[in-house]
């Protein structure tokens, strides 16, 4: 290769290191700045580490969040496809992970889960790990049978199996299904201050809920996928002014749209209204909705007034 060009290709290397901001100028590929976001080390904080949904439209992971308690990640709700790779970002360990919470079994919210165990593997972790989600169906896995499908001896992952009884240097995975054809709140977790209940929506004929975060007075509702008709939802948290509302962005205001699955801006709006959150977060955000957002907030406003924000991948809501 002649030199010129040799001297024209380093000068390119060294200007499009400006340009996209992930290369020094040894042409070493370093993480983008926007992506070294930490969150807060105190009390009770929200990571948005996947805001997209089921396309591979985009820059967003698929739907997961990380639930940080004093400066540990301690909680995953979903857990979507690129979740490995947001979590190494938000620079979480392993270690402190106590549950994962599903709020169902479509691929766009487990899908990041063989990942993010595999990942896990090298931890050497010991103490269990705990696997919530609503009971499974001949179409949609439960918990039990997430794991079982993914580390059994018939599953995608076999060489994983100690995630079945705590061997091998990995951690016991216990499953426990929740109900979701039951109405009202049902608990989920108490320890230390931190209390987790889920609630049974309607998700077209999917097993799905949603599920509530208290801790040391401060509150986290996240809605999950949820159709207009998951009325106990609206019911149950009308009123309980949680500081963040979490609800999905994914259907635009156009006729012909799959309500029976996800609520509109207008639905939206209204829940939102009912349960007077201090924040309402749009997330899963979908671009058939995003190239709608317009009239989809125009929607959410005719009833809603409150503090709306849209999620991105990665931002931290301190509550």
């Amino acid at each position: 290769m002649p030199k010129p060009f040799i001297a024209k290709f380093s000068v390119s290397l060294v200007l499009l290191s400006v340009i996209v901001g992930c290369a020094d100028v040894n042409g070493r590929l370093e993480q983008p700045k926007a992506l070294e976001k930490i969150c807060a080390k105190q009390g009770l904080v929200m990571q948005t580490l996947g805001t997209g949904g089921p396309i591979a439209e985009g820059a967003r992971a698929g739907s997961s969040n990380l639930i940080w308690i004093d400066g540990k990640g301690r909680f995953l709700v979903d857990a979507g496809p690129g979740l490995f790779l947001r979590y190494g970002q938000a620079k979480s360990d392993f270690g402190d992970l106590d549950a994962i919470l599903l709020t169902h079994a479509h691929g766009d919210h487990i899908g990041g889960l063989p990942g993010l165990l595999n990942s896990g593997s090298f931890a050497q972790r010991s103490r269990p790990l705990v696997l919530f989600g609503p009971h499974g169906n001949v179409n949609f896995a439960g918990p039990d049978a997430a794991r079982d499908r993914l580390a059994g001896a018939a599953g995608l992952l076999p060489y994983l199996k100690g995630y079945l009884d705590g061997s091998e240097e990995k951690p016991r995975i216990d499953a426990a299904s929740i109900d979701a054809g039951k109405p009202g709140l049902q608990p989920v977790l108490r320890d230390q201050g931190i209390e987790i209940d889920a609630v049974a929506v309607h998700h077209g004929p999917v097993p799905a809920l949603a599920y509530v975060i208290n801790y040391r007075g401060k509150s986290i509702i996240f809605a999950g996928d949820q159709s207009f008709l998951s009325e106990d939802f609206v019911k149950i948290f009308a009123g309980k002014q949680p500081d963040l509302l979490v609800m999905h962005n994914v259907i635009s205001m156009a006729e012909g749209q799959p309500r029976g699955l996800h609520r509109d801006g207008k639905s939206i709006g209204e829940a939102a209204a009912a349960i007077k959150p201090k924040k309402l977060l749009l997330s899963h955000n979908m671009k058939r909705a995003l190239d709608d957002q317009d009239a989809v907030t125009a929607a959410i406003r005719s009833s809603y007034t409150g503090v709306l924000e849209m999620a991105e991948d990665l931002d931290c809501f301190a509550i």
